[in-house]
């Protein structure tokens, strides 16, 4: 299918166009059609108050975009990851998460990420493609009502999967619409991450719903950060702290900065202190996250009681740091890690962090 356009799948089509697709049938139709499709999530063959004639044209024009390729569950279940199969044959990811005060979704905006991170499972396989907008708003579908299966509500949204969301910006922006709008996400429980692509920052500070963002940052020194993140010579740290702050200025919501602890190489004292002297300005909270663990990459995670000390350093130096929780370590649930164990990526070279 190399080349040729993408089928539609289900959650490319907008309302008008799934009007369209039932023209004859009363309006009230169209909207039982949408509710199934968007409120209940379930198959068109459940939706005992559409007759069957229409349910049998949504089957066939309306098809799935995501096939199960793989299921891994882990922290007695409350960490769910899926590999999908798209329709072309290339592979993502969704980690769906339980925590005590919410349920959080990690969802994929692209099939693999040009991004080329050091330390990124997903950037080190390469980029493949944009995700359509139907293909993020289904993993949310799909992760929803395993959460409801759980007995939870699925309450917050984060791009922090595969790909980078403001590489995909009006797909990733049209999720989000459709995200907020028609399945009743609010705009503050769903935060787009980014590794600094400025120009997507500098249209979601003028974008028409206040979401929260999230700069993978990792050092906060341009020779550095060059190497690891090599968006940064396009992009460097003046200029996204300016692009920063003027999201901040616009919105008013607070800017968060992650910070993948890699052991010797961006957790040492002096680190912490161009962290805290980068982060000051901006009303930046940091969020430190042990590199999750894989075979055959260099390096490994920060020591937990360096993780601890780093923390400490931030909080002395003025900055509101919080250690997340390493989820799914033994399910490669970091982005890119279950592709390339059980799907197109090959063997694991390197590992990512769990961004939750």
């Amino acid at each position: 299918m190399a080349g040729s356009p993408l089928p539609r799948t289900r959650y490319d089509w907008t309302r008008d166009e799934l009007a369209e697709l039932l023209d004859g049938q009363p309006r009230y139709r169209v909207d039982q059609v949408w509710q199934g499709l968007h409120d209940q999530g379930t198959e068109p063959e459940a939706w005992s108050n559409v007759p069957k004639a229409v349910r049998a044209t949504v089957a066939e024009h309306l098809p799935r975009a995501l096939a199960p390729a793989a299921e891994s569950v882990s922290d007695d279940g409350e960490t769910v990851k899926w590999l999908w199969d798209l329709v072309d044959g290339h592979q993502v990811e969704t980690v769906l998460m339980h925590y005590p005060d919410r349920t959080t979704v990690c969802v994929s905006s692209q099939a693999g990420c040009a991004m080329a991170c050091g330390f990124c499972a997903t950037g080190q396989a390469g980029f493949d493609r944009h995700l359509t907008t139907g293909e993020i708003v289904e993993q949310v579908i799909v992760a929803r009502r395993r959460s409801a299966e759980a007995g939870k509500r699925l309450s917050n949204i984060v791009f922090m999967g595969m790909g980078e969301p403001f590489a995909n910006y009006d797909r990733t922006w049209e999720a989000v619409h459709r995200i907020h709008d028609d399945l009743g996400i609010g705009a503050r429980h769903i935060t787009l991450s980014t590794v600094g692509v400025v120009p997507g920052i500098r249209r979601l500070a003028e974008a028409d719903l206040p979401v929260n963002l999230a700069v993978s940052l990792h050092l906060a020194n341009d020779p550095e950060r060059d190497e690891l993140v090599p968006i940064n010579r396009r992009y460097p740290l003046d200029v996204l702290a300016e692009a920063c702050a003027d999201y901040v200025d616009a919105t008013h919501r607070r800017l968060s900065f992650e910070w993948a602890l890699i052991d010797g190489v961006n957790d040492t004292d002096r680190h912490a202190r161009e962290l805290a002297d980068y982060a000051r300005p901006l009303r930046a909270h940091v969020n430190l996250i042990p590199l999750n663990p894989t075979p055959g990459y260099a390096v490994r995670g920060t020591p937990r009681a360096r993780v601890d000390a780093f923390a400490a350093q931030l909080g002395d130096l003025g900055i509101n740091a919080t250690v997340r929780r390493t989820r799914g370590t033994d399910i490669d649930a970091a982005c890119g890690q279950l592709r390339a164990s059980h799907g197109e990526g090959g063997p694991t070279a390197v590992a990512a962090p769990t961004r939750r």
